[in-house]
Parts: C-alpha cells; structure tokens; sequence
C-alpha cells in the first residue's frame, strides 16, 4: 500500500507548498526499524485543496473524536496512549501532498500537561477528510529524531544521537538569506498607532533593506538606550486589512564571545518590570551556585544549567510574555521564559546580563515559513559578552555545550533590551519587548497577523 508519509514530511521541512508540476514522491514504508524507505512516483492530477481546508478538516476530526472519547483526543505511538487536548494547529506546516493526500502538524497538550507536537496524514477532500496515520515527533520541543535530506529530495529519519548540528538547527560560520516580514491589520474602526522593529547592522549581521510597503506613511524612532530602530505609523479604517511587508537581505556571523573592557551599563544589572532582581530569584540563585568558585563565568554556568534542569519547554499557558516569576511557579514556557528566568537570576548574584529578539532560520532547509519569533540572552563574564541559548539547549541536550557561548549564523536579531522607550511611543506603557507589531488603539493592545518566511541566498550543496 502506498503511503505519502516521507514526500509530506520533505513538505515539512520545506516548509512551503510548491507548485505541483507534474509528479510527487510516495514512498512505501519498510518498518517502524528505521531502515531507508523504498520510493516510487506517482502521477497527481486533480485540485489542490487549499490550506484553510486543511487546517478546517483536522480541527473538525480532532474535535469529533474528542466529543467520540469521552472530551479527550487519543493518540497511540511508541506502545503508549496519551489522553490529550488541541492546544493549536501549525499552519505553517500545512501542506498539500497531492490530490487527495494532505499534512498537518498539531500541538496536542495530555493530562499530565507535556505538550507533544504530532503529524497527521490525511486523505480525502474537504468535509470529509480522513486521518490515515499520526506520528509523534516532539516531546515538548524535544524531537525524537531529525530528518535528512537525500539527494533525491526524499528525507531519511535519523537518531538525535546520530545527527549532524545543521539537524539539530545550527549553521556555523555565516549564512546569507532574504527575510521577509509580513503584517496584516485588522479591521479597524479609528486610527491606531503602530511600532515594528527594524533591524540593524552590527559586527554579526549586515542588514540590507531591500523593500518596505506600507499602506500609509511611517517614519523611524530610536531607541538609543538599547540602540533600536523602530518603524512608526498610524493605520485607520481605510487601510483595514491591508499589509505592511519589510524585506531584508541579511548576512549573517556565528557569534561567540565578545570582548568589552568594563565597566559594563548598570541597567544589565537592574530589575526590569517582568525580571525582577533579588528577592526569591536570589535564593535559588545563591543555591545554584553552592560550592562554585568565585568565577563569573562558572557561576553563570550553573545558572544556566539549573534553568535547563528545572524547565519544561511548553508554548501552553501564559507563556510568551518573558515574565520570570511565571518561569519561577511554573518551570515552563518559551524561549522568553527561558531566558528573562536565566536572567533574573544572573542579575540577582551580580552577573551582568541582556536581552534580544529575533528569528531562528531553519538549517535543514532553504526557504519557506518560520514559526514565529525566537529569543536569546548574553551575560558578561571576564571581559565579555558570553552569548547563550537555553530554550534550545534545552531541546538539544547534546548542543548544550555549545549554546553555552555560541549563536548560530542562522539568525537575525531584531531588537535588544526590555521595557523599551520611544517617542511617540505606546500610551499603554513601555514596549515589554519587540518582536511583533504593537498596535495599538485607544491604550489597547491589539494583535495582528504577523509571519516570517525566508530564502536563502546562497543554498549548500
């Protein structure tokens, strides 16, 4: 029997629906032992079911079944049943495989509250489309294996212990690529304010601005404390759903440490509104760091390796805001969490440490869709700038020595610091952090639609 299952994760790692043009591999699977699938081709005709079709059909099949087994949807794999919830759909990953064939990727949270992230191959059209089979993939962020490429564009399942860095998302040495930032407003009935980071070229990465369309006027503020630029402008009800698109071409430099002569900004040391300083974070702080010598840098380390060991990651709850003491009572959430955590506690023993905001480009694949913002921290010790990654340290435990003081070149950073300041700014109060827009009406912060999606310039053999 046929099975798209290899062909729709190549989709998946691609990250974007190509144009079909006139064949798409289906590839037969050997066994669950890890062995290379056989391939074979297989014509495709018909309509492509759009990606808001696909999205609908695996809703309405999780939320059948969910109603069918008693307000849980169940999932075998790997010998065991897990009881579970939708917590959202990545539509980034949504693909056609072929006329009939189609890909979803689902975060699904169980009872015990682990999020798994599970592919689901479907089959049919829209209204009544059929899951033919699930596979879990992450545990919380943490891939039970990776996937690589072959030449003959088919991808092969390969251990995390087996697999190269560029994997498990790290390109060292440089990397170059276009970058596309895109923002749909939403209907709007007044006028609002608007504030979008920009980047900027430092000695890591060199930015080049090769279009911005906006659909009114904007100009440029700066915040000067944490050296940011950030677009302004005031949408109203004419320009309801229209687009601002920024397009950038970046090159960018793996980053390690970086030597600064002291004496380093007190702000690096001070509380900002969501990482306090002192207090409880002191305490654990001070614990972590028993027995360790007076060394900055071994201080750090241990920081660093207590937030990996005592965090869970998990975009589930009220994660995403970079609150520390919701790090501190809960032990999960995203990359924010992570690092305002790590850095709470660093600034509590007197460790200079900073924030900054980007997007993570996938290694393992040169174009298509990125999931969202990605975060990080540095902290100085002994005359540097020591950069750190612990949110994914803490998905790829055999890269935890190298995010201890390493940055990939696969990254652009848009914005630096916390509770950022500019004028005009937002009537709501200072910027908690920019990654996404802030619009704002009426001292109310709305959301848009805001995606990522890249190319990259110079793809490796």
């Amino acid at each position: 029997m046929r099975n798209p299952i290899l062909s729709l994760l190549y989709l998946k790692m691609v990250k974007q629906a190509f144009k079909i043009i006139s064949v798409i591999l289906v590839l037969t699977l050997t066994s669950c032992s890890g062995k290379k699938e056989t391939q074979e081709k297989q014509n495709v005709n018909g309509k492509r079911v759009a990606i808001e079709e696909i999205e609908s059909g695996i809703k309405d099949f999780i939320a059948k079944k969910t109603r069918e087994e008693g307000g849980y949807f169940h999932v075998k794999d790997r010998g065991k049943e897990f009881r579970m919830k939708l917590v959202r759909v990545h539509t980034e990953y949504l693909a056609n495989l072929g006329p009939n064939n189609h890909f979803a990727c689902v975060d699904l949270a169980d009872i015990s509250g682990d999020v798994y992230d599970v592919d689901f191959f479907m089959e049919g059209q829209p209204g009544n489309m059929k899951v033919t089979s699930t596979s879990v993939h992450k545990l919380n962020g943490k891939p039970y294996y990776a996937w690589k490429q072959q030449p003959d564009k088919t991808w092969d399942r390969v251990p995390v212990k087996e697999a190269s860095t560029r994997l498990l998302g790290v390109i060292e040495g440089s990397d170059a690529f276009e970058f596309y930032y895109r923002v749909q407003l939403p209907e709007l009935k007044e006028q609002a304010s608007m504030w979008i980071p920009i980047a900027i070229s430092d000695d890591y990465q060199t930015i080049t601005i090769t279009s911005t369309d906006a659909p009114v006027d904007y100009q440029l503020l700066y915040d000067n404390v944490n050296n940011n630029t950030i677009m302004y402008l005031q949408p109203g009800p004419a320009q309801s759903n229209q687009v601002v698109e920024i397009v950038y071409q970046v090159q960018r430099l793996e980053k390690g440490p970086v030597n600064e002569a002291g004496p380093v900004n007190e702000m690096y040391l001070a509380e900002n509104r969501l990482m306090p300083v002192g207090g409880r974070f002191a305490t654990i702080a001070n614990e972590a760091i028993k027995g360790r010598d007076g060394s900055a840098l071994i201080k750090a380390r241990a920081l660093y390796d207590y937030v990996i060991d005592n965090m869970r990651y998990m975009k589930f709850g009220n994660y995403g805001n970079g609150d520390a003491n919701y790090a501190c009572d809960s032990k999960t959430g995203n990359c924010t969490e992570f690092h305002s955590y790590f850095i709470s506690l660093a600034r509590s023993v007197g460790i200079p440490a900073r924030f900054a905001v980007g997007a993570s480009i996938p290694s393992e694949r040169n174009d298509g869709g990125i999931d969202g913002y990605h975060c990080w921290a540095e902290f100085y010790a002994e005359g540097k700038w020591w950069p750190i990654d612990i949110s994914e340290a803490n998905k790829y435990s055999a890269l935890a020595t190298y995010y201890f003081g390493h940055h990939p070149a696969n990254r652009i950073e848009f914005s630096r610091g916390r509770d950022l300041q500019v004028e005009p700014g937002p009537s709501s109060g200072a910027i908690n952090f920019l990654a996404y827009p802030v619009l704002e009406i009426n001292r109310q912060v709305i959301p848009t639609k805001t995606t990522f999606s890249f190319k990259r310039s110079d793809p490796p053999a």
